[in-house]
């Protein structure tokens, strides 16, 4: 029997002194006092409550970088074979959180503060002002209420797209060609389609379907009513990011068993008989994808309002990213844009969570 094989990946325990390990950890905990103490320090002279400082926060970024070397080594330091392998990933760890976290934390200390560009005097703080002020903001509540419709209508896309999947699965002539052309919307960036679209083809006085609606003897109010106005923007969403549904669900129809198709025919299943019993359960993995995902999509959509309707008439297509848009580029109110942006943020992770815990009991349940 040969066991030199096996040896070669076996991995044996380090013999490690306790003084190693000591330095290790002095060398961790050393560097992370060192980052807390001028982070702090740094956060004091900022708000002023000490007068002397750094100009900026690269000393703190410096104190950063040392601890992540010294957490490296100390991997290895205090763990030997196995630290080295740690070292695998805790960079990319590391890497993450000076991108994530970070600015995270630094957004969290804007939102409760007075910043306008405008001003001279920088973020100054202001408590729990940006809260109350956005409880009272009505166009912000408006703006959360037109992405619950945003967010529904991915229903009425979802079955645009499955119907196009099934009939781009299905052998017809010049399949590949009409493939082709319903993933051109997709191909195109929002910013253009709204352009395209919403500022050209739909404009009220020069747009070609304007002109052709009012030879009909009808006026053309694409934008004007509230209610007309959301569902164009829906419709030029849909427009773009239903070929992106589409073929997702294509890639699971081909993939599924035509063994199983087969055998509900010749059992005597009709069309929709084939279609209720056996692809759509079949479909569901996929199916669910492709809606999590979009909805994901639809909670940031913002380009084509912004581009088109700058979220008008009076806030009717307003969705919250377009607004905090606007409450950056037009007010320049850089404190209150980022609490709606966090609390934002903290409303989307909920929603996607309890939205994900759904799809995982629905998809558990016997059938």
């Amino acid at each position: 029997m040969n066991t030199e094989g096996d040896l070669l990946h076996t991995v044996t325990a380090d013999n490690i002194s306790d003084q190693r390990r000591r330095l290790g950890k002095a060398m961790v905990w050393g560097s992370a006092g060192l980052c807390a103490a001028l982070a702090i320090w740094q956060m004091m002279f900022e708000t002023g409550r000490v007068t002397s400082g750094f100009e900026t926060w690269r000393p703190v970024l410096y104190a950063y970088v040392l601890w992540a070397f010294a957490l490296c080594a100390a991997q290895v330091i205090v763990n030997g074979e196995k630290g080295k392998r740690t070292l695998f990933v805790l960079p990319a760890a590391l890497f993450v959180i000076s991108l994530v976290v970070f600015p995270l934390l630094f957004a969290l200390y804007i939102s409760f503060t007075d910043w306008n560009l405008a001003s001279p005097n920088g973020p100054q703080p202001n408590g729990w002002d940006n809260m109350v002020q956005m409880w009272n903001d009505g166009f912000y509540w408006n703006a959360l209420k037109n992405m619950v419709y945003y967010v529904l209508a991915v229903s009425v896309e979802y079955v645009i797209a499955f119907g196009l999947a099934l009939l781009l699965n299905a052998q017809i002539r010049a399949r590949k060609f009409f493939r082709v052309v319903f993933l051109l919307p997709l191909m195109l960036s929002p910013v253009a389609v709204s352009w395209m679209i919403g500022k050209s083809m739909l404009e009220v006085r020069f747009g070609p379907i304007s002109r052709l609606i009012r030879e009909m003897g009808f006026e053309p109010s694409f934008f004007g009513n509230p209610e007309i106005a959301r569902f164009m923007i829906m419709a030029m969403d849909a427009w773009t990011f239903i070929p992106f549904m589409m073929i997702m669900l294509l890639a699971g129809l081909q993939a599924l068993p035509s063994e199983v198709i087969e055998a509900s025919k010749v059992d005597g299943a009709s069309g929709w008989q084939s279609f209720k019993e056996v692809i759509f359960p079949l479909m569901l993995p996929v199916s669910v994808t492709a809606v999590v995902i979009r909805i994901i999509f639809k909670l940031k959509l913002a380009d084509v309002i912004i581009n088109v309707t700058s979220g008008g008439p009076g806030g009717a297509t307003d969705s919250v990213t377009s607004f905090i848009f606007r409450e950056y580029r037009d007010r320049s109110n850089v404190g209150y844009g980022t609490l709606l942006a966090m609390v934002y943020l903290v409303l989307i992770i909920i929603f996607v969570t309890l939205l994900l815990k759904l799809v995982s009991r629905w998809m558990e349940r016997p059938a």
